[in-house]
């Protein structure tokens, strides 16, 4: 594959999900190896909503008072956009979750990440509170299930319209990045008829 070549997708993610920060990995660093031209449209996905009970409840309608797993999260990613700063805060909270083991549940943490990230901390907090700051993540969870049958996360999705659910076993090293990035494209995305492949666990010794 030539690295000019650029390849466009969108990946559904959930901050929660340890398989989306394994995947956020594996992108950034393909991105930093200059040998692909990726670029991914982050997509809100949650699994919160996924795994309700109540049909008429919502992630992004649920009362401000309410404590929703995964909401502020999505709530400040959507502020960092209004900042033109996504990309800036995105990974932040992913470390912050995934490798630092921090309650990004708690606004003042994810306050601290994004001032660490360098975005206006005074916005921020103004855009996070705009009772219509939830509004992507609806118009994104509701298309994705609607529309294309996601279930979990990530979920990739390709410029043709082949898609997959992928779960790294780890994190992978810059030097296997592009390697493991272009086998996953080789299976994902240009072998649509492969739908599922998934390893047996071995059982533990007694």
């Amino acid at each position: 594959m030539a690295p000019s070549e650029p390849i466009t997708f969108d990946v559904f993610f959930d901050y929660q999900c340890p398989f989306v920060y394994r995947a956020a990995g594996l992108l950034d660093a393909v991105r930093r190896s200059g040998r692909r031209d990726v670029e991914v449209r982050w997509r809100y996905f949650s699994l919160t909503q996924v795994n309700s009970k109540d049909d008429g409840w919502t992630v992004w309608s649920a009362p401000a008072s309410e404590d929703v797993r995964g909401r502020v999260a999505f709530a400040a990613a959507e502020a960092a956009r209004r900042q033109d700063r996504f990309d800036d805060l995105h990974m932040p909270l992913l470390r912050a979750r995934h490798r630092d083991r921090l309650d990004i549940d708690d606004p003042a943490v994810v306050q601290e990440v994004a001032v660490q990230a360098g975005l206006d901390l005074q916005r921020l907090r103004s855009d996070m509170a705009d009772p219509d700051i939830l509004e992507g993540l609806e118009r994104d969870h509701r298309h994705a299930v609607a529309e294309l049958g996601v279930f979990g996360t990530p979920t990739f999705v390709f410029a043709d319209g082949a898609s997959a659910y992928v779960r790294l076993a780890d994190g992978v090293d810059d030097e296997a990045a592009v390697e493991v990035f272009d086998r996953l494209l080789s299976v994902a995305a240009a072998e649509p008829r492969i739908l599922e492949v998934k390893r047996p666990r071995k059982p533990s010794p007694d």
